[in-house]
């Protein structure tokens, strides 16, 4: 296996082009698989080259995936283009396939994800093996179990663990197949500093037309780089030919796209905005503290005269009047209303409280 660091900061620096992933949904016939990764590594040598071996269908007798075949078409990229290869994971069959045949880089799924007896026996089959893993986000927004999932590869050993944004399944993802939830994202970057986290657009868009903003929003929110679906002729796919890029087209979405610095170069106006923001943010906290206050002595008096601490017309007062006031300062009224509503669910326990 290539021994350099897949995931390592040198790869994933600002300025350079994103870590890139990229290759069909499934690798479907020898000459479908070599003929993408021949036209990949054309534009892309130092790109990792993906294919679906086993595919989780929601409806048996659909195209499932080649099965260890693909493998062997795997190998053979390796050989004639010198592009690392990556293909998903879902039980330690899987795993043992794969590691006898070399692949560079494995996934798990979001199928996989939620459901830690699967991801536990991943982990187990790959323990003491040094080889880059990454975990695509589970199919709901539970950030619990993404993050439960890198714990066990993470103490399984794996050295080299990365995740994998491919959005969300809710009841209304219009306009994408799966919601981006970039809050998720953040959050867990928040949480999870040291784990690089890669975007696949191809499955939050379901569609080729919103992959080039997708990318973009990913990389300007500081991802890693991208897992793009790419097929030398997507209209003849055998599973997600809708949102497969043709080489060329993956070129050109590239060449438009740039990482940008996680950390901060010397820059004194920066501080200096930071600075604000900071004294900002206390103004703000110390705001709320006295309305707190205020809200423990509104809840007392309520109390002492036996009235209902919510009382819902005051509510639609207070917040028909700060949306009023958003408008006039240009600001969103959902974001001030998301703001004020959990304001007044704090007030009502600071007045239950007593």
């Amino acid at each position: 296996m290539n021994t350099t660091k897949i995931l390592s900061a040198e790869n994933t620096g600002a300025g350079k082009q994103p870590l890139l992933i990229a290759g069909p949904c499934s690798a479907e016939t020898r000459s479908q698989t070599l003929g993408t990764a021949q036209a990949i590594a054309a534009h892309f040598p130092d790109a990792i080259f993906r294919a679906g071996i086993w595919k989780p269908r929601t409806q048996p007798g659909s195209f499932e995936g080649v099965g260890v075949t693909g493998l062997e078409w795997l190998r053979a990229v390796k050989l004639k283009t010198g592009l690392r290869t990556a293909t998903e994971v879902a039980n330690a069959a899987h795993v043992e396939a794969c590691l006898e045949h070399q692949i560079d880089l494995l996934w798990i799924g979001a199928r996989t994800t939620v459901n830690p007896f699967s991801v536990q026996e991943i982990a187990d089959a790959l323990r003491g093996v040094d080889i880059p893993v990454l975990i695509k986000n589970p199919v709901h927004a539970d950030l619990a179990l993404w993050i439960g999932a890198l714990e066990r590869l993470s103490r399984a050993g794996i050295k080299e663990l990365g995740a994998i944004h491919r959005g969300f399944h809710q009841a209304d993802t219009q306009p994408f197949r799966n919601a981006p939830l970039w809050e998720k994202l953040v959050e867990l970057r928040t949480r999870c500093p040291e784990i690089p986290v890669i975007c696949d657009p191809s499955h939050i868009c379901g569609n080729t037309a919103l992959i080039p903003y997708v990318s973009k929003h990913a990389l300007d929110l500081g991802l890693d780089g991208l897992m793009i679906e790419t097929h030398i002729v997507p209209q003849q796919a055998l599973s997600d030919a809708a949102q497969q890029l043709t080489p060329a087209e993956l070129q050109m979405l590239v060449s438009q796209l740039r990482l940008r610095s996680k950390t901060s170069p010397a820059d004194d106006l920066l501080q200096n905005l930071r600075g604000k923001i900071n004294r900002t943010d206390e103004q703000l906290l110390r705001l709320l503290f006295e309305r707190m206050k205020i809200s423990k002595a509104i809840g007392n008096h309520k109390q002492q005269r036996n009235l209902a601490i919510v009382q819902p017309s005051r509510w639609e007062e207070v917040l028909g009047q700060q949306l009023q006031l958003a408008d006039a300062l240009g600001l969103k009224p959902d974001f001030v209303k998301e703001i004020y509503t959990l304001i007044h669910e704090q007030s009502v326990k600071e007045q239950m409280d007593d």
